[in-house]
């Protein structure tokens, strides 16, 4: 069955990726009168939106090359020009070194997503790759980018406002961006069943955390996503050093990390011994072979002036 796709449903992922943008830019607006917290907040709503117009366009089959383009487009602008004007507005002050790491984030940005545009058409990467970005993605890098100015607005000023702290941390996130440094992609993330209720009772309390302290949460969020890196980089390797555990299930892939780790500390598998009876009758597994002892040898006089002749040999005295 052939489906059909209407040129409304086919306008609406491109019309939500538009809304993105507005709210990128928008967030340069509210940093210029100096509301910073409705400028957190319009990029915090353009990264929930970029999240979306992708999974919209693939549920109803509105996938085009038109709207590929727009959204590198629009993360670019949302992700990497606004929250480097955002940053330069509350904290330069005019000095130049403000602009060159606003600089050096914007162009960083672009060239996270100018090479994730080439990642899409390489088909010669191994199957496990789509788990994984490469560098940190858009959206969570222009919120990393604002995380001093998140927690100025939220615990005052601090060591984490100060004006080198803010820039020299600003460089650090575009360097994460055009790094090599894999990190879990939400897009392949798999829920079974029996976790879904409790997924949602989570999904409330994080939308009643969200509502009622909104830049707690969003830092905590962030921090949370800094400390999954060193396991996203352990999780790529053990993949890439098993490939074949990458189609198996959950059940399979835990088994074959406990094989594995127990060949990495030179451990042997546990010995299965089945005891029945008052005779207390030991069955071995198949293959296992019984080690015979060796005859205890009568030792002689002529062992014994050997052994003590090699006492001599080596320089030694016999204690």
């Amino acid at each position: 069955m052939v489906r059909v796709t209407t040129p409304g449903v086919r306008l609406l992922p491109n019309a939500i990726t538009v809304l993105a943008l507005c709210a990128g830019l928008s967030s340069v607006q509210f940093a210029l009168i100096g509301n910073y917290p409705m400028a957190i907040a319009s990029i915090g709503i353009a990264a929930v939106l970029d999240s979306l117009d992708g999974r919209i366009a693939r549920l109803l089959d509105a996938t085009s090359k038109m709207g590929q383009e727009l959204d590198s487009l629009s993360d670019g602008i949302s992700f990497g020009v606004a929250p480097a004007l955002v940053l330069y507005v509350w904290h330069a002050e005019g000095e130049r070194i403000g602009w060159v790491a606003s600089l050096i984030f914007a162009v960083c940005m672009i060239l996270r997503l100018a090479r994730f545009n080439t990642l899409i058409e390489d088909t010669e990467q191994p199957p496990y790759a789509g788990e994984f970005f490469v560098g940190v993605p858009a959206p969570a890098g222009g919120l990393l980018a604002m995380l001093p100015l998140i927690l100025e607005l939220q615990f005052g000023q601090g060591w984490w406002s100060h004006q080198y702290v803010v820039w020299v941390w600003t460089i650090a996130v575009a360097a994460l961006l055009i790094s090599r440094i894999p990190t879990l992609s939400l897009k392949t993330v798999k829920a079974p069943p029996k976790a879904i209720a409790p997924l949602l009772v989570g999904v409330g309390l994080l939308a009643a955390a969200i509502i009622q302290f909104p830049l707690v949460a969003l830092a905590i969020a962030l921090i949370l996503y800094l400390a999954h890196i060193p396991y996203s980089v352990y999780r790529h390797r053990w993949l890439a050093n098993h490939p074949e555990a990458w189609m198996a299930p959950p059940r399979e892939r835990r088994a074959i990390r406990r094989s594995s780790s127990r060949r990495r500390l030179g451990l042997r598998p546990p010995l299965r011994r089945v005891v029945a009876g008052a005779a207390q009758r030991v069955r071995l597994q198949r293959g296992e072979q019984h080690v015979a002892r060796a005859p205890r040898t009568i030792s002689t006089d002529k062992d014994r002036g050997a052994r003590r002749r090699s006492w001599r040999r080596i320089g030694l005295r016999k204690r």
